[in-house]
């Protein structure tokens, strides 16, 4: 059976790795993007299972990403997205359900936790 394939788009290279790290442990595929253009640019040639996409970065926000993710028709467009921020506000979280973010996730998080959501929405998704 094929890996199941995440992509981590985080600007902090600490975090991005730690992210890495854990999802590797439990099997998971990942690649990583440092900003949001690179992580477009790899939604645009890749097919991920699940996408994880920290809020502020540079190029473009997580916001950006899946906005533009979701109005567009390629093979990622339907997959879950996972919001990582710091951005806690009401306002925030209802922008991120309105461009369609599946989970949002508040800084500082546990890694169980993440790994929680990605388990539960991977499960909704038919492919555990």
């Amino acid at each position: 059976m094929a890996k199941t394939r995440i992509l981590i788009a985080e600007d902090e290279a600490a975090l991005r790795f730690l992210l890495t790290e854990t999802l590797e442990d439990e099997g998971y595929e990942v690649a990583e993007a440092e900003d949001g253009r690179a992580a477009l640019e790899l939604l645009a040639g890749e097919t991920y299972d699940l996408i994880i996409l920290d809020y502020m970065m540079p190029e473009h926000t997580g916001i950006e990403v899946c906005e533009r993710l979701r109005s567009g028709d390629g093979p990622n467009s339907g997959k879950p997205v996972i919001l990582l921020t710091a951005k806690a506000q009401e306002q925030d979280r209802k922008r991120a359900e309105q461009v369609g973010v599946s989970r949002y996730i508040a800084k500082p998080f546990s890694p169980l936790q993440l790994l929680d959501e990605i388990e539960e929405l991977l499960s909704a998704e038919g492919q555990e």
